[in-house]
């Protein structure tokens, strides 16, 4: 079981390192691999980044506690995220080439010809506040994982990622992260099917299964119980807020960057074809996963939920097989956990210091430096995985998402308002979310909701048509 974790581990961190060299010593090269990933690489990329120690973790306990309902979060995600993506990742590609801006933010501050420096500001700090916590959530599940395996120290996992995802970040920058999360995309899913195969085995096929579900109260209803609002009112909005969840990829600054790293504009549609693909099959499999947990693991008291998956893999599979679920779950939070680290250098270098750097050293030594904030972070964590993630995903949405709708459609809001877009619309999330409310709608739909608004409003008391700049 060790050998063959520390095998596939040795695998990553060889095709991170290996990358070097390529490297042409550039910044644009260093955060957006000089714009010449091939289109089968960025889906594979951006498929591992987004499914993260939070599909691996949070996902399978969220499925293990709630049932089938936890089935709106596959479907809106995918299909909120698949509306999201049919205009506006070529224009954010076209826009990075167009700019030379080597962020997620610088991009957007840019998009009009001008730069939104104040706007870039605020953008920085919030990608540098909410991708660290995402960060630390993904290094807090591959110690989760440790822990129920291996038997190792809880902080051992975060400490482990964190120098693994340092030494390939360090070596070849973006270019490392999108190699190896090609290879663990595939380990990721050889992972899942194997585990989905004999779980399924185990309970004596699809039928026996369904069955033994149907005995566990509440676990096939379609909708979760105590929703906002009572009836199929409520079980339509849950699903909906879950469709706003995938819309909510777009603002995410260390997925959106694989787009923006496309060879070729005209090759998006072949990005994404690999992309919804692998995402798809591997959402499928992680829901069943998830759903199989709790008739093999049928006491939810004893245990933290989001260790379902390394729980069942023990019972099931043999040492090696574990040994590669356990690489799975951490290919999934390196892959994620690189691309916020490098997401974060980008906001320290290229949008909060006043001189932005174009010395690969001084990048380096940032990245290093985020690196080692998001372990501390995940050391000190007490949230759960799912929490955590939610959280800065809804964030990071809020803040970033509106805009880029409406750049996209060919909008063009003054700095003023882009700021006031970005600010109410993160208050917005983290109200909804002090107060309960995200239980019952995720929080990122008010979120974006109110950014759209609250353009829609500055257009209005500007007396100016939609499409038209505004002076707000």
């Amino acid at each position: 079981m060790l050998i063959s974790f520390l095998f596939f581990l040795s695998l990553f961190a060889a095709v991170g390192v290996s990358s070097y060299r390529k490297s042409r010593g550039t910044k644009k090269d260093y955060y957006l691999a000089s714009q010449d990933v091939s289109p089968m690489l960025v889906g594979l990329s951006a498929v591992a980044t987004n499914n993260s120690g939070y599909m691996f973790i949070g996902v399978i306990g969220y499925t293990y506690a709630t049932g089938l309902a936890s089935i709106w979060l596959m479907l809106g995600w995918i299909l909120g995220d698949f509306l999201g993506s049919l205009w506006m990742h070529k224009n954010l590609r076209e826009a990075a080439k167009r700019s030379g801006e080597s962020s997620y933010a610088g991009v957007l501050a840019c998009w009009q010809g001008t730069r939104f420096g104040h706007w870039q500001k605020i953008a920085g700090i919030l990608s540098l506040l909410f991708l660290l916590a995402y960060a630390s959530a993904q290094l807090v599940a591959g110690s989760k994982a440790l822990y129920v395996v291996l038997d190792l120290p809880i902080w051992s996992g975060a400490v482990i990622g964190g120098v693994i995802v340092a030494a390939y970040c360090l070596a070849g920058g973006i270019r490392a992260s999108i190699w190896t999360d090609a290879a663990q995309s595939m380990v990721m899913v050889v992972a899942m099917t194997i585990l989905l195969v004999v779980a399924t085995q185990s309970v004596g096929g699809i039928g026996a299964a369904w069955q033994q579900m149907g005995q566990v109260e509440g676990f096939l209803n379609w909708y979760p119980q105590d929703l906002l609002l009572p009836g199929i009112a409520g079980g339509v909005l849950f699903a909906l807020s879950w469709l706003f969840a995938g819309i909510s990829v777009v603002g995410q600054p260390h997925v959106m960057v694989r787009f923006m790293a496309l060879n070729d504009g005209k090759r998006m549609l072949q990005a994404r074809c690999w992309y919804y693909l692998w995402f798809t099959i591997f959402y499928f499999m992680a829901t069943g996963v998830g759903m199989l947990s709790r008739i093999l693991l049928n006491d939810p008291g004893t245990f933290d939920a989001e260790l379902a998956l390394p729980m069942m893999a023990m019972e099931l599979l043999s040492p090696v097989l574990v040994g590669l679920i356990l690489a799975g779950i951490f290919a999934a939070t390196m892959s994620t956990a690189d691309s916020l680290v490098l997401s974060c250098s980008a906001a320290l270098t290229h949008d909060l210091l006043p001189q932005r750097t174009e010395n690969t050293r001084l990048l380096k030594i940032a990245t290093l430096g985020i690196t080692a904030a998001a372990v501390a972070w995940a050391l000190l964590n007490k949230q759960s995985v799912f929490s955590l993630v939610v959280m800065s995903w809804s964030a990071l949405a809020s803040a970033f998402a509106p805009l880029l709708m409406v750049l996209a459609a060919g909008g063009k809001p003054s700095q003023k308002l882009a700021i006031t877009m970005s600010v109410l619309g993160l208050a917005t999330a983290l109200i909804w979310r002090w107060l309960g409310w995200h239980a019952h709608i995720y929080e990122g739909m008010p979120g974006i909701l109110m950014g759209l608004v609250v353009f829609t409003v500055g257009h209005f008391l500007a007396r100016e048509p939609v499409g038209r700049t505004v002076n707000a």
